[in-house]
This record gives structure tokens, C-alpha cells and sequence, in this order.
């Protein structure tokens, strides 16, 4: 394993440590971003802007669960920082 770090950090024009930190940098790039951006099929994505344009109106349940949150002390506090 040495021996392919050492012909790949010169192939690079770098030391070992080099190459392999910057190795380690691209993959941790690769994986945030693996990680942070969602990836949908055109059908998907169209159903995500149509619901977007044309939001269903409130259920039952996502009227209680709002109504649930702006009870709770979830929200963040308001008029410089007193909460009502």
C-alpha cells in the first residue's frame, strides 16, 4: 500500500502526507455533499413544484399539530426576547 501512495504522491508532485490529506479532503467533500443535496427523477421533481404552486389545503391533523407547536415553547421567542 506504501509503494502506491509513494508513485501517486509523486505522479501529484507531493509528499506522501500531501496527497493523502488532500485525498482525505476531496473524499469528505465528496461525501458532505453525497449527504446535502437531494437528487429526485424529473417525474418527482415536477410533483414537488406542483405541490409547491398548489399546496393541499391544511388537514385536520396539520391544523391540531400547528396549533400543538404555537402553544408549545417551541417558537422562537419575540419582542427582544420576552415571550407573551
Amino acid at each position: 500500500m506504501r509503494e502506491t501512495l509513494e508513485q501517486a504522491a509523486e505522479l501529484a508532485g507531493a509528499t506522501i502526507n500531501q496527497f493523502v490529506v488532500q485525498a482525505a479532503y476531496q473524499e469528505a467533500q465528496r461525501l458532505l455533499e453525497k449527504e446535502s443535496i437531494i437528487r429526485l427523477s424529473q417525474q418527482a421533481a415536477r410533483k414537488v413544484i406542483t405541490l409547491l404552486d398548489n399546496p393541499p389545503k391544511p388537514n385536520k391533523r396539520l391544523r391540531e399539530a400547528a396549533r400543538a407547536y404555537k402553544d408549545s415553547e417551541c417558537l422562537p421567542a419575540t419582542n427582544g426576547g420576552l415571550r407573551p
